[in-house]
């Protein structure tokens, strides 16, 4: 079953297109999330209230399926990595946890990297950052595991083949029971058809599980700590 999975070209267009959007989208959204946070963390932000309301009313009330579809085809998205790269640029979510634990972040930091004569971009990226690192971590890990496993935006957005991730090759294999074509064309008998199919389902779900198992193991340390910050200060 690996054998014949590890042979297949869709699986490994799938696989490289779902790493690319996992990571790259990831990357985007930690930055998004992370400097949206801060800003609002900050007690001298002008209106930061109303902009967390903002933020918050978008958790609850969103613009429905088809005019998010019409949205993303007049912004000439369709049938691109955009289409999936951007509307996944920003969580609401993950900006009030984190915007939450640079809430606890001592002041006296911040005064003090100011007697030292940082601004706000050095006391962010070289003070803030590496204090950070647990709840980072934990965004990180939440939005490499949501980007991975979802499959509707791509289904939806992309038509072409060779830009569709992993879970849309492993979503046909799963649930239209449809294995990829040249991965048992030749077998004959209906029955042996069905067994294969029934194990090419299982390695497939395997291997597409293999970056999480990976990762986990180096977020653990980061993990507890973040989740009862945010959980605890929230």
């Amino acid at each position: 079953g690996y054998k014949t999975v590890f042979n297949t070209k869709d699986v490994w267009i799938g696989f490289r297109n779902s790493l690319f959007y996992t990571v790259v989208g990831t990357s985007i959204n930690i930055v998004m999330t992370v400097m949206a946070a801060y800003s609002l963390a900050r007690p001298d932000v002008p209106c930061r209230n109303g902009i967390m309301l903002l933020f918050t009313f978008t958790m609850f009330f969103n613009g429905g399926l088809i005019p998010t579809f019409i949205l993303i085809n007049q912004l000439h998205m369709v049938n691109t990595i955009w289409a999936i790269l951007i509307p996944n640029a920003f969580n609401v979510w993950n900006m009030i946890l984190a915007r939450t634990y640079f809430q606890s972040t001592p002041k006296e930091l911040r005064e003090a990297s100011s007697l030292d004569g940082a601004g706000e971009v050095q006391h962010f990226f070289q003070i803030l950052m590496p204090v950070c690192k647990p709840i980072i971590a934990v965004l990180a890990l939440w939005q490499f595991v949501g980007m991975w496993n979802s499959y509707f935006d791509a289904m939806i957005y992309l038509n072409d083949a060779n830009l569709q991730p992993l879970q849309l090759v492993l979503r046909s294999i799963l649930v239209q029971n449809t294995p990829q074509p040249g991965m048992i064309a030749d077998i004959q008998s209906t029955a042996e058809m069905s067994k294969v199919a029934e194990l090419l389902k299982y390695a497939t779900i395997v291997v597409s599980s293999l970056p999480l198992l990976i990762m986990y193991p180096f977020f653990q340390k980061y993990f507890d700590q973040g989740i009862m910050v945010g959980s605890v200060k929230g």
